[in-house]
């Protein structure tokens, strides 16, 4: 007679049944091709990540003129090719900038098939702190803050005044790292820095982070404001 055939047990099998399952959905999200594209500050950046090829160009982002960005996205498409997953930084920053991002991924997506996701742009500042603050101008006499840790969202952008920040920041603790990505004098612990569609990708090759799905928007401050049309009664 045979050696005998050491029994398995179910739930060990189905242990294992899950873990190979778990580890084959890891190598194949590492293997995707990954485009990110960061508009949302003066300077722009784009983003390609897989196996082979890892790209990242920036340059300074002319709100009014798109040029540069389109040339820098050609030229890595047909580098490139087709991604199979596209991040958009969102933002909160400039909203023209990001929506010109949000519509050129769309687009990709619709000739590509690639999935498409968005994460908040302050969440990917070039840093080596895990955990950090940022400020911006948000107009209209008014300044956003927001705390982030792990290169997620700890407390969503909040409007002060600029009495009101400057409160705010002095309740910081002293070595807790303030940034900004534009001149911001009046805040004298603000130091620049900017979104990085690099860190972008490589944060969306992790499936356990909070991306927002389509439909994308850019991130508001406020409520956007909505023009409504003039009823017959009244012209």
């Amino acid at each position: 007679m045979g050696r005998p055939v050491p029994r398995i047990h179910p739930r060990a099998g189905a242990l294992d049944f899950v873990r190979d399952k778990i580890r084959k959905y890891a190598r194949d999200h590492f293997k995707m091709k990954i485009l990110a594209i960061e508009l949302s500050t003066v300077r722009g950046s784009l983003a390609w990540r897989d196996n082979d090829v890892d790209l990242a160009p920036e340059w300074p982002n002319d709100r009014k003129n798109s040029g540069a960005f389109f040339e820098n996205l050609d030229n890595i498409t047909k580098k490139c090719g087709a991604a199979d997953l596209i991040v958009v930084g969102l933002g909160p920053g400039s909203y023209a900038g990001t929506r010109i991002a949000i519509s050129a991924a769309i687009g990709l997506q619709i000739s590509s098939g690639a999935r498409l996701i968005g994460f908040p742009s302050i969440c990917a500042m070039e840093s080596a702190e895990a955990d950090y603050c940022v400020i911006g101008d948000a107009r209209r006499q008014s300044f956003f803050f927001a705390r982030i840790s792990g290169n997620e969202l700890m407390e969503r952008p909040e409007l002060f005044s600029e009495e009101g920040l400057k409160s705010k920041l002095a309740s910081l603790r002293s070595d807790t790292p303030i940034f900004c990505s534009e001149s911001l004098p009046q805040f004298e612990r603000a130091v620049i820095r900017y979104p990085s569609a690099h860190l972008l990708a490589q944060l969306a090759q992790d499936p356990n982070r909070n991306f927002k799905l389509p439909p994308l928007e850019p991130m508001y401050l406020r409520d956007p404001h909505i023009t409504m049309p003039r009823s017959a009664s009244s012209k």
